[in-house]
């Protein structure tokens, strides 16, 4: 028998990352039992997170905002609604270019997520403590 779950953002918690950028978990193991992992990050204007990779493949979709998006070096403007497919160990970033807030939900293909950061080589498991936006 399968179970429906009606998730209503404004109820879910908020997690701080640093800099102003909030992510909502909507699916995990933690949440539901899933096995994917998906949810919501918001960012400020002009805020970037550092390059980073994950173990997993990542489908991302900007919801609201202008975003650049950089993909192995290699930066694209991506519009409302546009998606992004990136394979697990993709170096990867999302930039806010607008004058207000950017919203990216986001998939990840396993209930075990990691990140690895490009600058420092350190890997810490999503929204852990160790996986904020500020520089440490």
């Amino acid at each position: 028998m399968s179970e429906t779950m009606i998730f209503r953002i404004k109820d879910l918690p908020v997690h701080a990352r640093g800099d102003g950028v909030e992510t909502t978990l909507i699916a995990g193991k933690d949440v539901c039992g899933s096995r994917i992992t998906t949810g919501l990050t918001s960012f400020p204007p002009g805020k970037e997170v550092p390059v980073h990779k994950h173990n997993c493949d990542e489908q991302v979709t900007l919801i609201e905002g202008e975003a650049i998006v950089e993909i192995e070096g290699e930066r694209s403007e991506v519009n409302v609604m546009d998606t992004t497919y990136i394979k697990a160990g993709t170096w990867h970033r999302f930039l806010n270019m607008g004058d207000d807030r950017m919203t990216i939900s986001w998939v990840y293909d396993t209930d075990e997520v990691t990140r690895t950061f490009q600058e420092t080589g350190k890997t810490v498991e999503h929204l852990s403590g160790g996986d904020v936006v500020t520089k440490t």
